[in-house]
């Protein structure tokens, strides 16, 4: 005789015990992909070097672009941004005056999106940049300041 449980588990419970199990191989941080514009890069490492100085418990993880979107290697950075997504629990996008025109965010997003990764975009200051992507709105993106960061991201 097996020893089943006998009863199915929903998607969503496989789905929390993927997430448990992600955690405790990673030592209890969560991987983050973080999408940004490259104008961004140096706030962007700020931010990361904040995490850690605090101990955080968010690992943030970007395949930094300096390719135009459309170039000859694009095809071989999108199959190495996805498989970064693919290991992330959330996509964070760094919002930023640069943003809406970044083709790479865009693609990010979507990307994440369309692999059922939660989506949060975050701005560094008290506001959000006054010019924002159109997906965000589209997308229904929730907006979280840097500050609150880690609270959104272990709702």
């Amino acid at each position: 005789m097996g020893g089943g449980g006998g009863g199915r588990r929903s998607l969503g419970d496989i789905r929390a015990l993927e997430q448990r199990a992600k955690a405790a191989l990673q030592g209890g941080k969560r991987n983050v992909f973080i999408s940004f514009a490259m104008e961004d890069l140096d706030e962007v490492n700020l931010l990361r070097a904040h995490a850690k100085n605090e101990k955080s418990d968010i690992e943030f993880n970007d395949y930094s672009v300096r390719e135009p979107y459309d170039s000859e290697r694009a095809e071989y950075i999108r199959q190495k941004i996805t498989e970064r997504i693919e290991r992330a629990s959330v996509t964070v996008v760094y919002l930023s005056e640069s943003t809406p025109q970044s083709e790479w965010v865009k693609w990010e997003v979507e990307k994440s999106l369309s692999l059922g990764k939660r989506v949060v975009a975050m701005y560094a200051s008290d506001k959000p940049p006054s010019q924002l992507p159109a997906w965000v709105s589209e997308k229904k993106i929730g907006l979280v300041a840097w500050k609150n960061l880690a609270t959104e991201l272990n709702k």
